[in-house]
């Protein structure tokens, strides 16, 4: 009997995540658990065809706790410090209660076994408590699936979760995106684009597996790359002239909407709630409230004042450029998963309101006010944009530097002749860096205006 290539990558996939349990000679079966065996849901379209993803399990509660230090650990990828920078910089400005502080450690062309490697020197050194994993690009080998080279991934990225494990750091377990080109500079490529996606989509099962294995938690960015990869050209009126690239210009690394997927599934996998606070009017009872994070300084009539301490992310640019990180928005449920900044108004029905923010107005019906607006999508351009930007551009030098201080410092020649030496040094020009982050973060005082529209 012939079997398809996609067949047997199934089949290979059943064989590395099946576990046997066999009874000692002599001694009495035990009774079996199986399953359940379930799948996520396919689109009904012909790229799907041939994939069946495993279902991925469910995000759980809050993971972070204040005061956490975060390692976001992964291979070229993460060293692109976009879904890296994103997250980092959501974690600043969105839930700065928390305290959270990060650190990059992307390293390009890097696989499990690298980051293995290193992991003890360059990242522990700083006692991480929580860390992010981003795996499996460079792991597939750009070839089709085979079941050694799975359970290879299977092991090196279980030795990673179990080293820090053991250091009692809370890890979320990444599964690698998906390709868009079979990538043109590996000498020892071979198969179709589709076999390599194949391959990805494995992988991505196998990280399921050790997340499992280990009781961690499991970003899964393959599955919605994928997705968008296929439908976004269209949604986004792609043409031959101006292409829709989610896993960017090379099929391997995303602009920055491929990285808004990525951060997503990170940012959900830490069990956040993403409600960045809500802030209420009663025109007619002339009163306002807001919940914790931002405090109503004034109500006069139709202008309310707010200083905020929590921003929502800002995200600006063209919707159909897949260079954008509001393209990327469009690509999965950010705003509304991780980004909620609501107004709501009480006002009679039957009416329409303008909402002014900043220097933008928007119109909405009394029924849309009432189940609350979200200010954060709806106003790109808002009064947070400068405050934001200056958070997000000292994230950005900060995770500059620690590529360079990771890879020419720790791993080269002033690392391996005095490591401690090379960390006290490189850390007197980190600190003021990481400083420079949170002292950008500053409350923002902020006015909205509500008029009724004739």
């Amino acid at each position: 009997m012939h079997l398809s290539r996609p067949t047997w990558t199934l089949l290979f996939v059943a064989l590395i995540t099946a576990t046997f349990h066999r009874p000692a000679v002599g001694q009495r079966a035990a009774t079996t658990t199986l399953g359940p065996y379930r799948y996520e849901t396919k689109p009904d379209h012909e790229a799907f065809v041939a994939f069946n993803p495993s279902l991925a399990p469910p995000i759980g509660d809050l993971l972070l706790r204040e005061g956490d230090r975060l390692a976001i650990c992964g291979d070229s990828i993460t060293e692109q410090k976009m879904y890296s920078r994103i997250i980092e910089t959501y974690l600043t400005v969105c839930v700065p209660q928390l305290r959270i502080t990060a650190r990059q450690y992307g390293w390009s062309g890097e696989k499990t076994d690298g980051f293995l490697r290193r992991m003890e020197q360059d990242c522990l050194t700083f006692q991480p408590t929580v860390a992010t994993l981003a795996y499996g690009m460079n792991d597939s080998r750009y070839r089709p699936f085979d079941v050694t080279n799975g359970r290879w991934y299977q092991d090196h990225y279980s030795a990673i979760v179990h080293q820090f494990k053991e250091r009692d750091v809370r890890v979320v377990v990444g599964s690698p995106g998906c390709a868009g080109k079979i990538a043109s500079w590996v000498k020892s490529r071979s198969g179709t684009l589709q076999q390599h996606n194949l391959h990805l989509c494995a992988l991505r099962d196998i990280a399921i597996n050790v997340a499992d294995e280990h009781d961690v938690r499991f970003a899964d960015i393959f599955w919605p790359m994928f997705q968008a990869q296929v439908f976004a050209p269209a949604q986004h009126q792609a043409t031959a002239e101006k292409p829709y690239l989610v896993a960017g210009q090379d099929g391997i690394h995303p602009g920055w909407a491929g990285h808004v997927i990525m951060a997503w599934a990170m940012l959900r996998a830490m069990g956040l709630d993403g409600q960045i606070g809500t802030i209420t009017v009663d025109p007619d009872q002339g009163e306002a409230t807001a919940t914790e994070g931002h405090v109503v300084e004034s109500y006069n009539h139709d202008t309310l004042t707010i200083t905020s301490s929590r921003y929502p992310f800002c995200a600006r640019g063209d919707l159909d450029d897949h260079n954008s990180i509001r393209s990327g928005m469009t690509l999965v449920p950010f705003a509304d998963d991780l980004n909620r900044f609501v107004f709501k108004a009480m006002v009679p029905v039957g009416t329409r309101w303008q909402v002014k923010w900043g220097s933008e107005a928007n119109t909405y019906t009394a029924e849309e006010l009432a189940d609350g607006i979200n200010l954060a999508w709806d106003f790109p351009e808002n009064p947070f944009c400068d405050a934001f930007d200056r958070v997000d551009d000292a994230v950005a030098k900060k995770q500059a530097y620690e590529t360079r201080q990771v890879k020419k410092v720790f791993h080269g020649r002033e690392g391996k002749v005095d490591f401690d030496a090379a960390v006290a040094r490189t850390e007197a020009i980190r600190r003021p860096l990481a400083a420079a982050v949170a002292e950008a973060m500053q409350p923002v005082t902020h006015t909205i205006e509500l008029h009724p529209v004739p």
